[in-house]
């Protein structure tokens, strides 16, 4: 049984279920565990049969639930190590300062230091006094004293060790890491797995291929345009998801500030309505029996347009059987697509 889940799709959280044979693999976490959950009951999904989380990129959309939802089903994690590194950091920034900041921050660790030691020395006096004294009077001290009030200071000791055992837990914690490889193939199960780079602002992004059962879907969203090693990769597919992230007037003509619009213009960007009808137009070699447009934007596209674009589009690969054309939204997960 091969079955493809769109659980979201869109800047807000990104996360889709890929079945092949008696596997089951989480691609993308970005949506909060609670909701992820929600969405897999929706769509006939039971989570406890995952086996693994994929991951494209650390972008929030497409982690926001990842250390959660893996510790809570205890299934492993694949990254590229770049990504993971990436995650981990995003989890545990550091706190940025000035120079006089900094300068400060020495003089006070160096006038801690300074007292600590000071504070040592005079313990050292203090604790020769006290053995001084203590020798003095060892024959009037009965066994049984002495040992009540080693005890008691023991138990003193290990309180502060007590209390540092309820430190918080490491939120990056995984119950397990594997790494992998942009361009080299591998499998988890029943699914082979062919991840290929994609060009995106993060630190390794990357598309999947998977192929399970004699039938292969592919994954290519966030992509500021379609290079010939994404074009090569999607061929010959039972199933394309492919991104149709907005249309070029609403985005200039949109609420984003100019930066992010031209963030989401440039070649590590997003695809848009027309880059991706022109891909399935003349890139795209029209085989596939579905194909599903994706991470379309809530804030500069209208389904509407993006359909209409690529419709028009898959017009030059008329068939009955294949290029059956659906769109996946933000707040719903779209039903199962079954391929054998």
């Amino acid at each position: 049984m091969v079955r493809f889940t769109v659980l979201a799709s869109g800047s807000k959280g990104n996360s889709t279920v890929v079945t092949g044979g008696h596997t089951r693999i989480l691609v993308d976490a970005g949506l909060s565990c609670r909701e992820l959950l929600k969405r897999m009951a929706l769509a006939g999904e039971d989570p406890a049969t995952l086996d693994a989380i994929l991951v494209t990129h650390e972008h929030q959309d497409h982690i926001n639930g990842l250390g959660v939802t893996a510790r809570k089903l205890g299934i492993p994690v694949y990254f590229t190590e770049a990504t993971h590194r990436a995650w981990v950091r995003w989890l545990t920034p550091r706190r940025q300062m000035t120079y006089a900041q900094w300068l400060e921050q020495c003089r006070r660790q160096a006038a801690e230091r300074q007292a600590e030691a000071q504070a040592a020395e005079c313990a050292g006096d203090d604790a020769e006094n006290e053995a001084e004294t203590a020798t003095d009077a060892d024959a009037g001290i009965p066994a049984e004293a002495a040992a009540i009030d080693t005890t008691s200071a023991d138990a003193t000791s290990k309180e502060p060790e007590a209390k540092n055992d309820k430190e918080k837990p490491d939120p990056s914690w995984l119950p397990a890491v594997e790494y992998f490889v942009s361009g080299r193939p591998f499998r988890i199960g029943d699914i082979g797995v062919s991840p290929f780079t994609i060009p995106h602002d993060a630190s390794d992004p990357v598309g999947f291929v998977f192929e399970a059962e004699g039938a292969r879907m592919a994954l290519a969203t966030d992509l500021g345009y379609m290079p010939p090693n994404v074009k090569a990769q999607l061929k010959k597919l039972d199933l394309l998801m492919l991104e149709s992230n907005h249309d070029l007037e609403m985005l200039r003509d949109g609420p984003y500030p100019w930066q992010v619009k031209q963030r989401v213009l440039s070649r590590v960007g997003h695809l848009s309505n027309d880059a991706a009808a022109e891909f399935l137009a003349s890139g795209y070699d029209g085989q596939a029996t579905y194909v599903i447009l994706g991470h379309l934007s809530e804030s500069n596209n209208l389904p509407e347009l993006a359909r209409v674009a690529a419709e028009r589009a898959l017009s030059n690969h008329a068939s009955l059987l294949a290029n059956r054309l659906t769109l996946a939204v933000q707040d719903q997960p779209l039903s199962p697509i079954h391929l054998s």
